[in-house]
């Protein structure tokens, strides 16, 4: 019975293919489509999506917006909270106290490295919470109140 015939183990076959191909290219930040992976292996879309699946679980992969998937590396720590939540770390990582000139956008561009519209977005957030003074054109923003964090890990 050929590969194509019965597809119940191929997807594992192919994630270790994908696996292999990853742990070669250290540059590889980037997954094969599902439509690569289908036309690569001669397998339908069904088990091409088993594979990111696999993937995933194994702590190789994510999934991005569009459909794609990223490569995960181990050595790579990357904070996926909200970005909402990291700005408003910034305040006491940086420890700014009630009344603290905040960074600006184009700091906080570079720092986190994202749009300005994304960044605008998070602070407006943290404004509507209360943490933040409004922000104008020209006017710096303001720290009106500080985060109340509860650490549970932390006696």
């Amino acid at each position: 019975m050929s590969q194509q015939a019965s597809p119940r183990g191929t997807f594992l076959k192919i994630a270790d293919v994908v696996r292999a191909q990853i742990d070669a290219d250290d540059e590889m930040v980037e997954l094969p489509s599902a439509a690569d992976l289908m036309r690569d292996h001669g397998v339908s879309r069904g088990v091409a999506l088993r594979v990111f699946g696999v993937l995933q679980k194994q702590g190789i992969a994510e999934p991005v917006p569009g459909g794609r998937w990223r490569v995960v590396r181990r050595e790579q720590s990357v904070d996926r909270r909200p970005l909402a939540e990291r700005l408003a770390d910034v305040i006491t990582d940086d420890e700014l106290g009630v009344g603290a000139a905040f960074p600006s956008a184009s700091q906080l561009c570079t720092r986190f490295d994202v749009s300005r519209p994304t960044i605008s977005k998070a602070l407006d957030k943290l404004q509507a919470a209360g943490l933040l003074s409004e922000g104008k054109q020209g006017k710096q923003r303001t720290v009106l109140a500080l985060p109340n964090r509860e650490e549970s890990s932390k006696p």
